[in-house]
């Protein structure tokens, strides 16, 4: 009378990119490696990762670039590897939040509650705060 468990079947990552496409994602292989994956103003990047997709930070696509959401102290704006900067709409934000909610649903990721709340950025561009580790920071009548 022993009670055996199945082992749960683990999804591939090229079945797990199958999955998403069904759901209504564009995949796309990135030059740097992993698969680019968008669904309406949003992207992000999903590499393979120890046996789960790891997604890297999520963001508006901004031409063929995904722009990551910045906080400039006064307001939220897209930064794109290039340099190129465009302002964040509220419609933004909530795209973006709705985006990578449905993406870690789809690739079975756990959602965590502080990130479930609303946008998370992790680049802050302060005026207040520039050049601040290098000593005395310039004043603005010093510029």
């Amino acid at each position: 009378m022993f009670f055996r468990r199945e082992k749960t079947r683990v999804p591939t990552f090229s079945e797990t990119m199958d999955d998403l496409r069904k759901q209504g994602f564009t995949v796309q292989s990135e030059a740097g490696g992993g698969m680019r994956v968008s669904k309406g103003l949003c992207a992000a990047v999903v590499k393979e990762g120890d046996g789960r997709p790891a997604v890297g930070k999520a963001g508006l696509l901004l031409g063929d670039e995904i722009g990551q959401l910045c906080d400039g102290g006064y307001q939220k704006f897209w930064l794109a590897p290039s340099g190129r900067r465009a302002p964040a709409a509220a419609d933004h934000l909530r795209a973006l939040h709705n985006f990578e909610e449905d993406l870690k649903e789809g690739l079975g990721l756990i959602s965590l509650y502080n990130e479930s709340l609303g946008s998370v950025n992790e680049l802050h561009l302060y005026d207040r705060v520039k050049d601040r580790d290098k000593g005395v920071a310039k004043r603005p009548w010093e510029r």
